[in-house]
């Protein structure tokens, strides 16, 4: 069956769930928080993917002072970072960047510098030049910010750049921001991503001699 080709001049790239698998801590950290809160944990883990944490406690807690989101935030930022327990690569992650090197590229991430660099690490992935974390924004996905300041950044347009997202608040913002997006892994395919695959083994890059980025996308797992 032949691929899907998308085209575009630039790639933003999320981190968790799209190169890096960290399902196993995101879980160990949010359900004890989920406990000590007194919330139903399978519930809370239906938020939290995509988002930064502060931004998915005051979904779950609404009338919370933003001041105690942050600071819960930053105690679980830093225990995320510490255990690196199972962080790995989702499949074809390394083969994948790889295969971007000199092309443009940026990750745009809800982690922080610390968490970010810590997982990549973890999972035996170099990190892009480009890299737009949570320090960088004012807004979390689903916010197009961090993807509207990646495609600044590489001078490219939005309507030429191409998202790799896992969540639904990554889907949202990759759309917002007027760009199409490839989902990755058992979560995106339902929030209607352009397509989706089941991890990156199923996308191969092809450079043009005037820029252009061709992403062949296994047909099989189109949407």
């Amino acid at each position: 069956m032949p691929a899907t080709v998308l085209t575009a001049r630039a790639l933003l790239l999320d981190m968790d769930g799209t190169l890096v698998n960290s399902d196993a801590v995101v879980e160990r950290i949010w359900r004890r928080w989920a406990e000590r809160h007194g919330l139903d944990g399978d519930q809370v883990m239906k938020v939290v993917h995509g988002r930064q944490g502060h931004a998915s406690m005051a979904v779950l807690l609404p009338e919370r002072p933003m001041r105690q989101n942050l600071a819960d935030n930053a105690r679980m930022l830093a225990e995320e970072t510490a255990d690196l327990d199972g962080v790995v690569e989702v499949p074809g992650a390394a083969a994948f960047l790889a295969s971007l090197r000199g092309l443009p590229h940026a990750l745009v991430t809800s982690a922080d510098v610390a968490l970010s660099t810590a997982r990549m690490a973890a999972a035996g992935l170099p990190l892009p030049d480009v890299r737009v974390t949570a320090e960088s924004v004012g807004a979390s996905k689903p916010d197009p910010e961090g993807f509207l300041k990646g495609a600044a950044e590489l001078g490219i347009a939005p309507a030429d750049c191409v998202v790799f997202e896992d969540s639904g608040a990554g889907v949202a913002a990759g759309k917002a921001a007027g760009m199409r997006v490839v989902g990755v892994g058992p979560r995106a395919g339902a929030h209607h991503p352009d397509v989706a695959v089941p991890d990156l083994t199923h996308v191969r890059v092809e450079a043009a001699a005037d820029g252009e980025i061709r992403l062949h996308v296994d047909a099989a797992h189109s949407v």
